[in-house]
């Protein structure tokens, strides 16, 4: 499993609110994509960063997520480029297993 983690800066604070709104606007693009299993959008508690947490059954499929055109999209609607840091998760926890591999 491919944990990518999206961070981006804000050019103003949002509200719980407002983020949310965003982000359920844009949620419907991230259904159906090859390889994602989940994704949760964050906001940083002073509202002025954003994000989220996207968890991949491969690096290749998220990398073909994060092309140009993701880019500029993420860029245009919030302000600010985006930046993508991948990780492994060889273990994963929830309230009911645990899961290697």
């Amino acid at each position: 499993m491919i944990v990518a983690v999206v961070n981006f800066a804000l050019p103003a604070p949002l509200t719980t609110e407002e983020a949310r709104a965003m982000f359920e606007a844009s949620a419907p693009n991230y259904q159906n994509v090859d390889g994602l299993r989940r994704k949760h959008f964050l906001l940083a508690d002073d509202g002025r960063s954003a994000g989220g947490v996207y968890l991949w059954d491969s690096r290749e499929q998220a990398e073909a997520l994060y092309d140009e055109t993701w880019r500029t999209r993420v860029a245009a609607r919030y302000g600010s480029e985006p930046q993508v840091t991948y990780y492994e998760s060889p273990v994963t926890v929830d309230a009911l297993s645990i899961t290697v591999g």
